[in-house]
């Protein structure tokens, strides 16, 4: 109050400024009492206190003890008369470490009681108060002290021990990933980094740097995403350090982040480059837990890229060589379980090329793993993952579903880049349930908040699918300037899979545009052309092009599924222009090429339009 930090007003107390922006610092009114008090204390007491300031806000008298040298006995009573007259000092109970010892616990009546007597205490002394205090405690836990080792690599870093505080840091941060506190494991390995620092440079500190790199890119990844520039120069430096040493076992996984960072990116060439990199490594090992690991790498590739077979034949072979036992611990080294994970590109790429029944068994195989595995990023992910998939299947409800309890994980969790595509599928299903507004705003806010965590891949039907959105609004203009956007960024990137789906809504698009004009194919019409900028033929004409295109581009990957799509979308067009025979002839041949998923809303189009044509 007196610093102005807080503030009453007339219906509550109000902060002024940011929380970031806060420091702890004592007021002087309380300072003076503080030191007035201290006046009062015998030179033993003050010397416990500044122990006690030391060892935290709540410590066990042998951890004082420790750091004055002196006799847990007395540095209890020492305490205890304090806490008798109501000086700075509590009881809290009774501390036992696991080496049998066991002492009074006592805790400061106040934060900056114990703030300001830590302040009082010379840097030199303070340093080695640090140093004694971690040296007991560690020597009482013993074998076990990594479950206090985030307090040990305080005591060290501060009492200047740098490398036992790495080696602190560095077990306090797998305690947090195993808890999936991503965030607190990214500051404790920073914090190790930093420190490794002001070691010598010998091959031993080179070694040390590459784990602690290593381990850093997959809680980087899951609290800032896959494509942040952080991951990005984690794993680079990763690599420097792979090349001054050799070529260590952690090249593979430094490969793998580095193929992480690339794909998400849509830096498709250089990721196709990687994954075939971790294939050759991976073959040469003879190792089939990397093989398991370059087969999911490449397969996913090759599938953003629209080699479809290619990329089923990869991702299945993956799958079988997954061994649940063996390979759950693969999370904090990989990001993600690739058991979960090639089960649901697989399910994507099923659905593709036409296998709408298998691609569904393959969800939930991957649901029912994930709840199995019961890890928060793994569930995070194959939730968004199965909305993706009742996407494709132009179930709304099913894919609101999926994404709102992906969504509830990740914001519980801070899973930054999962919740933004959770947010773009909840706001496609709003749409098309019948909620345009509502739907539009959230898969813009997503696709913001994508792009801004550094992900370009699968932004073409991330445009693709607000465009729909916005011609089932009535504004199909702008959904063909996002279409046209998608086409140059797929060309740009290589990102083909969705390519006919944009060929095919932009003829949808092209439509509603000029449903004003006439139906005449004859007839040449004036408009502005959203792509491209030119004046063009009658719409009908465009829009028969555009359902050509796409055709081509499905048959060209084998993606049977857009390929049914874009022919019902040229055999209503046909329809309508009174060509029903030949509408008739192409639908009834790709409809009879499927042989399971009729009760998929495409396949039942396509019936009742056969039945009609007929």
């Amino acid at each position: 109050m007196a610093q102005g930090v807080i503030r009453q007003t007339e219906a509550h107390w109000a902060l002024q400024g940011a929380v970031s922006d806060l420091a702890m610092t004592v007021p002087e009114s309380i300072r003076q009492m503080i030191e007035q008090q201290s006046d009062q204390l015998s030179l033993a007491e003050q010397q416990v206190l500044e122990a006690a300031s030391v060892a935290g806000i709540e410590f066990s008298a042998a951890a004082a003890a420790a750091g004055i040298e002196a006799e847990v006995g007395s540095v209890e009573e020492w305490c205890e008369g304090l806490a008798r007259r109501h000086l700075f000092l509590r009881s809290t109970g009774v501390s036992e470490w696991p080496d049998a010892t066991v002492a009074a616990r006592y805790g400061f009546l106040h934060a900056l009681q114990q703030q300001m007597w830590y302040e009082r205490v010379p840097a030199g002394r303070r340093s080695t108060l640090h140093r004694r205090i971690g040296e007991r405690e560690a020597q009482a836990y013993g074998e076990r002290a990594g479950e206090i080792a985030a307090e040990l690599a305080v005591h060290f870093e501060r009492g200047r021990d740098y490398r036992r505080a790495v080696s602190y840091l560095e077990q306090a941060a797998q305690n947090a990933t195993q808890r999936c506190a991503y965030r607190e494991t990214v500051s404790h390995l920073s914090k190790g980094l930093a420190l490794l620092k002001t070691l010598p440079d010998t091959p031993e500190r080179i070694q040390h740097e590459l784990r602690l790199h290593l381990t850093l890119g997959a809680p980087l990844m899951a609290s800032q995403g896959w494509a942040a520039p952080e991951v990005g120069a984690s794993y680079a430096q990763a690599r420097v350090l792979c090349q001054q040493v050799g070529e260590p076992p952690e090249l593979f996984p430094v490969l793998y982040g580095l193929w992480v960072f690339h794909y998400t990116r849509a830096e498709l060439q250089k990721a196709q480059e990687l994954a075939e990199q971790l294939l050759a490594l991976a073959q040469s090992s003879q190792d089939a837990v990397l093989r398991m690991e370059a087969h999911h790498t490449l397969g996913n590739t090759l599938h953003r890229l629209g080699a479809l077979t290619a990329a089923r034949a990869h991702l299945e072979q993956g799958i079988t060589l997954y061994d649940p036992q063996q390979h759950s611990g693969h999370t904090a080294l990989y990001g993600l379980d690739d058991g979960v994970a090639g089960l649901g590109y697989t399910a994507l790429v099923l659905w593709n090329l036409g296998y709408p029944d298998q691609a569904l068994q393959r969800t939930h195989e991957m649901l029912t793993l994930a709840r199995e595995l019961a890890h928060p990023l793994i569930l995070a992910w194959a939730l968004t993952s199965a909305a993706w998939h009742y996407q494709f299947r132009r179930e709304g409800p099913l894919t609101q579903e999926q994404a709102e309890a992906g969504m509830a994980l990740c914001t519980a969790q801070g899973f930054t880049q999962l919740l933004a595509v959770g947010t773009i599928l909840r706001g496609w299903a709003l749409a098309v349930q019948g909620e345009g507004a509502a739907g539009l705003a959230q898969m813009r806010q997503g696709m913001a908040a994508c792009r801004g965590t550094g992900a370009e891949i699968t932004r073409p039907r991330y445009l693709a699918m607000l465009a729909e959105a916005y011609g089932n609004a009535g504004q199909a203009t702008e959904g063909l300037a996002l279409l046209a956007e998608a086409l140059t960024v797929a060309q740009s990137t290589g990102e083909r899979f969705y390519e006919a789906e944009c060929y095919r809504l932009k003829g949808e698009l092209v439509l509603k545009a000029n449903i004003q004009y006439p139906k005449s194919t004859g007839d040449m019409l004036r408009r502005p052309d959203s792509s491209r900028g030119r004046r063009c033929s009658n719409p009908h004409v465009e829009a028969e092009e555009c359902f050509r295109q796409a055709i081509a581009s499905a048959r060209c990957q084998g993606a049977k599924s857009l390929e049914l799509r874009a022919v019902l979308s040229l055999s209503r067009l046909w329809q309508s222009q009174g060509q029903k025979e030949e509408a008739r002839q192409l639908l009834a041949e790709i409809y009879g090429w499927f042989t399971e998923g009729f009760d998929t809303a495409d396949l039942q189009e396509a019936k009742a339009l056969l039945a009609e044509l007929a």
